[in-house]
């Protein structure tokens, strides 16, 4: 598995799912709407960490920086 996942792309992901989590908490978004966005922000959380997307393979995107 390589990285395809720039820092700035991480770092965006976390900021996402941590609003998420926090809109969660104050009960802002509830009910179905509020378990898909948990999922979405459990997955921006895991490929964050491995700086991998497995969406970006068939497009052939890569954000991280050429080394």
């Amino acid at each position: 598995m390589k990285k395809n996942m720039g820092n700035l792309d991480r770092i965006i992901r976390l900021l996402v799912a941590a609003v998420i989590v926090v809109l969660y908490f104050l009960n802002v978004i509830t009910g179905t709407l509020a378990i898909v966005l948990m999922v979405v922000a459990a997955i921006f959380v895991v490929t964050s960490f491995i700086s991998f997307c497995p969406l970006y393979l068939p497009f052939k995107i890569n954000t991280r920086k050429k080394e």
